[in-house]
C-alpha cells in the first residue's frame, strides 16, 4: 500500500493540503521549497527553516526558539511529519518550543515533569472536540463499550478528532494494537464541529496555543490517552462491539 493510499484516513486530515503538494516519501528538499513558499516565524521574527542535523552542541529546542532552525533528518518518516505539524500549528508549535526553554533546568538537573508533558503532547498529542459534554465523560472516565458501541451514532455526530503529535502521524503509517494518543479535550458548539478542515485547524491552533502558554498541563499524567483504533471509521474491525472486549487495549483507567 502506498503512503498516498494510507493518507487518506481521515485523521491525516489536519495535514492534507500539503500532503497533497508532496512526494509519497520524506523529501526534505520538498519541504523547504513548501516552507519558502508557506512561510512560518518563530516567535522573534525568524522564519522556520527545516535544517540537516547540526553537529554544534545547541539544544534542538534552543535552535529553534533562537534562529527558527528546525533540525530535521532526511528520509525520515518523523521528522516529515514534525515539519507539516510546522506548517499547520504554527503558534501551537511555537508556544511549545518557547514552554521548553522556559523550563529548562540548571545545567546536570533532571529534565523535569513539565517538558516530559510538552513531550508527550508533541509526539503524542491530539484535541477531542465534543458538543456533547456526556461523551468526553466517557472518554475521561475509560469507560470505551457505552462510549465507542452505546454511543456511537453520537460520537460519529458529536465529536471530531484533530491529531497534533507528529510521533502519531508516524504511526498512522502502520496503525498497531495498542496506539494510544494523548489528548487535551475542549467543549465545542456546533459551528466548530461544522468547521471546514483548514479553518478546524486554524482555531484549534490558536486555542492550543494559549493553553500551552498559561500552562493548563504540567504533568504527562494532564493528556487523557485516546486508544486510537477504538475511534469509529478507522479499522474495520472497530464496527464489531466484541473488538472492544480487548481490556489490553481498552484498559480501565487510573487508578489515581
Amino acid at each position: 500500500m502506498s503512503a498516498r493510499s494510507l493518507f487518506d484516513c481521515f485523521l491525516f486530515d489536519p495535514l492534507r493540503c500539503w500532503l497533497g503538494q508532496l512526494p509519497e516519501r520524506p523529501d526534505c528538499e520538498a519541504l523547504r521549497a513548501l516552507a519558502e513558499h508557506y512561510p512560518v516565524h518563530a516567535d522573534n521574527g525568524r522564519r522556520i527553516r527545516f535544517v540537516p542535523p547540526q553537529d554544534d552542541g545547541r539544544i534542538y529546542e534552543c535552535r529553534i526558539h533562537e534562529s527558527g532552525e528546525v533540525e530535521t533528518r532526511p528520509d525520515n518518516w518523523h521528522d516529515f511529519f514534525n515539519a507539516l505539524v510546522w506548517l499547520s500549528f504554527p503558534l501551537t508549535k511555537n508556544a511549545l518550543s518557547a514552554a521548553h526553554v522556559g523550563a529548562m533546568q540548571a545545567a546536570g538537573e533532571q529534565r523535569g515533569k513539565v517538558r516530559d508533558a510538552l513531550t508527550h503532547f508533541d509526539e503524542c498529542g491530539m484535541v477531542v472536540l465534543s458538543t456533547n459534554p456526556e461523551l468526553l465523560d466517557l472518554l475521561r472516565q475509560f469507560r470505551w463499550q457505552e462510549l465507542f458501541v452505546e454511543r456511537r451514532a453520537a460520537v460519529r455526530r458529536d465529536m471530531r478528532w484533530v491529531v497534533f503529535g507528529h510521533a502519531t502521524y508516524e504511526a498512522l503509517l502502520s496503525p498497531f494494537r495498542g496506539l494510544t494518543a494523548k489528548a487535551v479535550l475542549y467543549d465545542a458548539d456546533g459551528e466548530w464541529l461544522a468547521m471546514d478542515t483548514e479553518r478546524l485547524r486554524a482555531e484549534v491552533d490558536g486555542r492550543l496555543a494559549a493553553d500551552i502558554r498559561m500552562a493548563r498541563w504540567t504533568r504527562a499524567r494532564d493528556l487523557q490517552p485516546v486508544p486510537l483504533l477504538g475511534i469509529p471509521g478507522l479499522t474495520p474491525a472497530s464496527e464489531c462491539p466484541a473488538f472492544y472486549d480487548d481490556t489490553w487495549q481498552f484498559r480501565s483507567g487510573r487508578r489515581c
